[in-house]
């Protein structure tokens, strides 16, 4: 009894065990593939494509040839975000068969998600597919790969097919709705919005893109609540979750943004877009650790993500961690916006860390679309000051704020305005009370810039010092300073200031330049030289300061070989910049070397092949070297990178008429017009052309469309008087100027034109009444009596000459270009303070070719065997300083004859007689060869 109650205990075990197993077996994947399959069809179906995922994998454990799991499996993955393995699956179930259209309008759009649009085209663009709805789909794909591309044309055509393949299809309009908004056509984008959620309600990411629409015209209200009815739809719709949380940041809702981001962590914890807005709510609370934090996990996973790499510069930033922000922010830039906060954090981090020449390089690629956006002139403003150039540094805060003068919150522009109105005193107090109240530098900046300009060198040193209590240990801060002092010609203590700047920061370009410069006046070379290299002793790549000894060198008389060398340098230290290229072609366009220069251009292309300022080189290169079709070539390039700007078809246009096909030019020039409508330098070109073709009727058309479009500036009717002028039609030219005087009657531009045309067609009484006229209506204007007094020079009325300069230097006594120019003019009156004047405007404006040529011609005439030697001297300089001037040459070989050295004469001569024609003084030159 006991043996047999044991065995039936045993058995039972037994009995037990087995169904325990068989239990276990069906829990673990004991139900059959197909089952499995239709389970997961039916979570597909209530949108929880989770749960899909796990039966789709249990039933491919068990038969991994299934087809139809296969792609279920991607259309899954897809739907929840993981278009990676979407593709895998999607893929395989390509390879095992499964009908074409059903998989390839999935794997299109798995790879657009992955942003591979290239492959989709190159792919997928020829496939055949059979049913409407495939077709209509695959081709809406291939729109959005085409937009991905920048190919717009192809996109609308694509679109036009899926709408082809089935009328009224939705995924299809929202793409044309896209598209119409990327063209700024936003009530149209909405239309088609609205169409296709008519057609389809439930169609969630129709409700995204009208909430993208609403957000962009504005309407936050309606758009938040198009994304929540985008959530309501698709619960899981991480896009719509991440829009949501971007309004609630943007909007301060910092509270509000956390719960929201909480929900979408328990929907994707680990997807990279989660990750951003943590790293992002992190930012906007100030929190930067743990922003850090985020952003580092984040560029783990996506380490080319270019909205992450733009988060973490500007955390390192906000972290004083300027390295590192520069190498992310670098990094993003290509893929971000142009005008993106990346490239204006980029410039700011530089400016911060002393590096205001890499900041200055990262703002140039730009600097022909920031004229409408004020915070990006305000920074360029700061930019050029930083790197010394305060006149430029002080026209972009004008610029930037006559764009936005009513803002109250930008009492800085506010300022500027007043200012640019001649409001000056209430200006100036403006600034200092902004730049008094406030932590950051740009009012102090913009109220340096205007006493510098002014000349008002004690006020600007004024602004300087309470520029110091905020930032005491900035380079900049001493930079200014020392050119403050420059204006008051206290070299000692600008040279102490500049010295400052380099020893709080060995790198800082604007200081070693100013001393270099200061050195340059001392003549010593060798010390400004050795600035430069002290400098790149502490950064061996320093773009500006290679370039520099190149440039120093081209001064000092060396070979295009030894300051190729020099530019070559900054070129291998600089691979990615474009200005040591640039430098390279043109040193060698202005040597006429255009085979180097050709070559030069080449390797520029092939390192840079996008960088449009390296294609309008080479094109320039190619041109010089008669290379007309290459030329046409490179900018037909220019064009297609930059369809938005129309100086690939002038370049065209200048080509064309060098080779000799003017009608060419004409239509490259009418391009260019249709590109920019109201381009100047378009419209002259056409009206030279049709001027010289003898089509005076069709150019006067284009001055008076000038005029239209221009109807307040002169320029219409300078065009239509000028090619009035150039027929010698001088009464019709007369009557165009003054038709531009009664439109805008203070243009000097248009006065400088009458007075001059009346004066060469004989009418020299009526010219000198209008200008008598005119000078009494406008008394102040000084570009006028200058005109006057450079048409006295120039016909050798010299009495009359000084009589209109003596007022215009009373009123500019440190005018370097009016005391040049008196001083010449007193020097043909023999007055003994001519060498005065000239002397003054050397000191103002020392190695400047012009003035010393003038001071060396007078202490030539002057007959004083020491001054003759300096003058000669002095006149040797500016002919090495600026080799292509042929007067200035003329007057060193006149000078040379004068104290007897004929031969040294001859040489000189002999180079300006190989000008020809080229040179309006070659009579001149005959006379004097023939007197030697």
């Amino acid at each position: 009894m006991n043996t047999r109650h044991s065995s039936m205990q045993r058995l039972r075990k037994v009995a037990v065990s087995g169904l325990l197993a068989a239990l276990l077996l069906v829990g673990c994947g004991g139900e059959k593939p197909e089952a499995m399959l239709a389970s997961a069809k039916q979570y597909l179906a209530k949108n929880d494509p989770k749960a899909a995922t796990i039966q789709l994998k249990n039933a491919l454990q068990q038969k991994p040839d299934l087809a139809e799991a296969r792609f279920l499996l991607g259309k899954a993955l897809l739907e929840a975000g993981d278009a990676t393995g979407a593709e895998v699956e999607l893929r395989k179930a390509q390879g095992y068969k499964y009908p074409a259209d059903e998989v390839t309008p999935l794997l299109a759009r798995s790879l657009l998600a992955l942003g591979q649009a290239d492959k989709v085209t190159s792919e997928m663009a020829s496939a055949e597919l059979s049913t409407a709805q495939a077709k209509a789909d695959l081709q809406t794909s291939l729109a959005m790969a085409y937009l991905m591309q920048n190919k717009p044309a192809q996109a609308e055509a694509a679109f036009a097919a899926a709408v082809a393949a089935q009328a009224g299809y939705p995924p299809a309009l929202l793409g044309q709705a896209r598209l119409k908004a990327s063209q700024g056509d936003l009530p149209a984008a909405m239309a088609l919005v609205d169409a296709a959620i008519a057609t389809s309600p439930e169609l969630y990411d129709a409700w995204q893109l009208k909430g993208d629409l609403l957000s962009n015209q504005g309407d936050a209200a309606a758009a938040m609540l198009a994304y929540r009815k985008t959530m309501e739809l698709r619960p899981t719709y991480l896009p719509a979750h991440a829009a949501v949380i971007r309004q609630l940041l943007a909007e301060g809702k910092l509270d509000e943004a956390a719960q929201q981001l909480a929900v979408m962590k328990g929907i994707a914890p680990g997807q990279p877009q989660t990750i951003y807005l943590e790293a992002l709510l992190a930012y906007q609370t100030k929190d930067f650790p743990a922003a850090r934090e985020f952003i580092l996990e984040l560029l783990k996973r996506t380490p080319d993500n270019p909205l992450g790499l733009q988060l973490a510069g500007l955390i390192e930033y906000e972290l004083k961690a300027y390295p590192q922000a520069e190498s992310y922010l670098l990094k993003a830039l290509p893929n971000t916006s142009e005008l993106g906060i990346a490239r204006r954090v980029l410039i700011a981090s530089y400016l911060r860390s002393s590096q205001p020449g890499k900041a200055l390089s990262v703002l140039t690629p730009v600097l022909d679309k920031i004229e409408n956006d004020s915070n990006m002139l305000a920074l360029a403003g700061q930019v050029y000051i930083q790197n010394g150039d305060i006149e430029k540094g002080g026209e972009y805060f004008a610029k930037a704020a006559a764009l936005d003068p009513q803002n109250a919150g930008k009492r800085t522009s506010l300022a500027m305005v007043s200012l640019a109105k001649g409001e000056s005193e209430v200006a100036l107090r403006d600034l200092e009370k902004v730049a008094a109240a406030d932590p950051g530098n740009r009012a102090d900046l913009a109220l340096i810039a205007a006493h510098l300009q002014r000349r008002e060198f004690d006020a600007a040193l004024q602004a300087v010092a309470s520029l110091e209590k905020k930032q005491a240990d900035d380079p900049l801060v001493h930079n200014l300073r020392g050119t403050a002092l420059l204006g008051k010609r206290d070299l000692s203590g600008a040279r102490a200031s500049f010295e400052k700047a380099l020893a709080l920061s060995p790198t800082y370009y604007p200081a070693a330049a100013n001393l270099a410069n200061l050195d340059i006046v001392e003549k010593k070379p060798a010390d400004a030289r050795q600035r430069f290299e002290t400098l790149l002793a502490n950064d061996p790549k320093s773009m500006q300061a290679l370039l520099a000894l190149a440039q120093l060198r081209a001064k000092e008389g060396g070979t295009t070989e030894e300051v190729a060398v020099l530019i070559n340098r900054a070129v291998t230290a600089n691979p990615s910049e474009p200005t040591p290229r640039l430098a390279l072609i043109g040193l060698y366009l202005g040597k006429n070397d255009t085979k180097s220069a050709l070559s030069a251009a080449q390797e520029a292309v092939a390192a840079m092949p996008d960088e449009a300022a390296i294609l309008d080189a080479a094109g320039r290169a190619q041109q010089a070297a008669g290379e007309y079709n290459q030329a046409l070539a490179t900018y037909g390039k220019l064009a297609t990178l930059k369809p938005d700007l129309p100086l690939p078809y002038l370049r065209m246009a200048e080509v064309e008429v060098a080779a000799k096909n003017k009608e060419a030019a004409l239509q490259s020039l009418h391009k260019a017009l249709k590109v920019m409508p109201d381009s100047l330098d378009a419209q002259r070109g056409i009206i030279m052309l049709e001027l010289d073709a003898g089509r005076v009727t069709e150019a006067v058309a284009v001055a008076r469309a000038v005029q239209k479009q221009r109807p307040k500036e002169a320029v219409g009717y300078v065009f239509e008087g000028d090619l009035h002028a150039t027929k010698r039609s001088w009464s019709d030219a007369v009557t165009a100027y003054r038709a531009g005087l009664k439109q805008v009657p203070a243009a000097t531009e248009l006065a400088i034109k009458l007075y001059a045309t009346l004066s060469v067609s004989g009418n020299v009484a009526e010219a000198d009444r209008f200008a008598q006229t005119w000078l009494k209506d406008h008394p102040k204007d000084a570009r006028f009596s200058l005109y006057q007094a450079e048409s006295a020079t120039a016909r050798k009325d010299f009495a009359a000459a000084a009589k209109l300069y003596r007022p215009l230097l009373e009123a500019q006594p440190d005018n370097a270009a009016l005391l040049n120019n008196f001083a010449w003019v007193a020097g043909q009156l023999k007055d003994p303070k001519a060498i005065e004047y000239a002397e003054k405007a050397n000191k103002l404006a020392p190695n400047q070719p012009a003035v010393m040529d003038t001071l060396g011609v007078l202490l030539v005439d002057q007959g004083d065997q020491g001054n003759q030697a300096r003058g000669l001297a002095l006149l040797k300089e500016a002919v090495a300083l600026a080799p292509q001037q042929a007067m200035i040459r003329l007057n060193y070989a006149k000078a040379l004859i004068k104290t007897g050295q004929k031969t040294e004469a001859r040489s000189e001569l002999d180079e300006l007689a190989k000008l020809g024609d080229k040179f309006a003084a070659q009579a001149e030159v005959t006379a004097l060869l023939k007197g030697l």
